[in-house]
């Protein structure tokens, strides 16, 4: 479907959906037509509170009135068309890659001359489009299997057992052999719904696209082959077989219920992220020496020498068709983030962020400080193939195909057809001229 369509129908859907809550201000305060103000449409959900209060420290400082706006968890896109067809537009959104970028380039200003643009540390973290900057990253995340390593331990174990796919499966299944006995599963449960869902059809997902970009020397392709579908089908199996839940009762289960597992210390692994370290960590959580992080293997590759998944989808994005002042005052905003102490505290302590901006302070995260640590020891770093992924329908049905699979109303067959005949169609209709 051609972009305007899109908006088009995300204009109509405006007159059935009501504001967000926080969304806009007075619009009778006669102080919006002296001084800009922000609308921030937030990505992460997790970072909620943390921005939340980030923009009201800037209104503190400036005057200049922060509203921040999270969507629901995988409900990203959906949330921007609804909010993009109002007249108070967000003036800062986020767009998750060259994919994503398509969709919206046309409301994207070219952030060429700005001072965050000459912020950053490298072009490697900008979108370039034509020649313009169209979005900039907002920070450089990492994600891989959390581990408790005081439960492994308990287990008989250490993270120097687990070298490959074979150390994994051969520790959580003796784990698994012996819950009764340790109290705990292995693996935290694989939630199927859209709260949880995207760390297996889209982060899981990123190994086998990786492999196969690899083995094909290419960065991304209008038809995958899926080569490592059956690593692919091993990881899950292992997740979901050797995890808090049966198998079946999966699609019932969210990512606050994974989280709550991992904390409560009913399970050793826990595929996430970087960004879940305030989450996991902390009074009444789990202590900074407990938690470590180790690659996702699937079997493929020189595993002893794998490192973790280190990226972005998060490219902030200027609204170009917004008032000249609201640009302005969005502008200074988003540089202040990443140059103030203030806002680059927040970024590194609070949201856990790794930003790539000259201004960066070094963050508490253990998650982080591991990315480091095996990247200085010669470890190979997973890049973030995902974002070449064709379509969120691409996504949403791999999502639905794995969760009819754990449940046991589908096949693995169709996780395939979902994977490669999904794959060149979504490119196709992505890429219609």
């Amino acid at each position: 479907m051609k972009f305007k369509k899109v908006l088009a129908l995300a204009m109509v859907a405006t007159m059935a959906v009501g504001a967000l809550a926080g969304c806009g201000g007075n619009k009778d305060d006669k102080k919006e037509s002296d001084a800009g103000k922000v609308y921030y449409l937030n990505f992460k959900p997790e970072a909620d509170d943390a921005w939340q209060a980030l923009a009201k420290e800037y209104t503190k400082e400036t005057g200049v009135e922060v509203t921040v706006v999270t969507a629901a968890s995988n409900k990203y896109e959906e949330t921007l068309m609804v909010e993009m067809g109002k007249s108070d537009a967000p003036t800062l959104f986020h767009v998750n890659g060259p994919v994503g970028l398509n969709n919206w380039k046309d409301y994207c200003m070219d952030l060429s001359d700005t001072d965050i643009y000459k912020n950053l540390t490298s072009d490697d973290y900008a979108l370039i489009d034509n020649g313009e900057v169209k979005g900039i990253a907002m920070a450089i995340e990492t994600y891989g299997i959390i581990t408790n390593t005081k439960l492994l331990a308990q287990a008989g174990y250490s993270v120097d057992d687990i070298k490959g796919f074979e150390d994994l499966k051969r520790v959580a299944e003796d784990i698994t052999a012996r819950s009764d006995e340790l109290g705990f599963a292995a693996f935290t449960s694989a939630g199927m719904d859209d709260s949880s869902n995207w760390r297996f059809k889209t982060h899981l997902a990123n190994l086998p696209i990786y492999f196969e970009y690899q083995a094909e020397n290419e960065t991304s392709t209008d038809a995958i082959k899926g080569t490592y579908l059956e690593n692919y089908k091993n990881i899950f199996d292992l997740y979901i077989n050797n995890s808090t839940c049966k198998p079946t009762e999966l699609s019932g289960k969210t990512g606050d219920d994974s989280e709550s597992e991992f904390i409560d210390g009913k399970a050793v692994f826990f595929q996430n992220g970087s960004w879940e370290y305030n989450n996991v960590i902390g009074d009444g959580k789990l202590a900074a020496e407990d938690v470590t992080m180790i690659p996702i293997y699937i079997g493929v590759g020189d595993e002893a020498n794998q490192g973790l998944c280190t990226g972005t989808e998060n490219y902030w994005c200027v609204n170009g068709t917004a008032d000249e002042k609201d640009i302005q005052a969005t502008l200074d905003f988003i540089n202040w983030c990443v140059s103030s102490d203030e806002g680059t505290t927040a970024m590194a302590n609070d949201m856990g962020f790794v930003i790539p901006f000259k201004d960066a302070k070094e963050t508490e995260n253990v998650f982080v400080k591991k990315d480091a640590e095996m990247l200085a020891a010669g470890k190979t770093t997973i890049p973030w193939s995902f974002t070449t992924i064709p379509s969120e329908t691409w996504k949403n049905d791999l999502g639905s195909a794995l969760n009819a699979y754990a449940g046991g109303t589908g096949t693995w067959e169709d996780v395939e057809k979902a994977f490669v005949d999904g794959w060149a169609t979504e490119y196709k209709a992505a890429n219609q001229k």
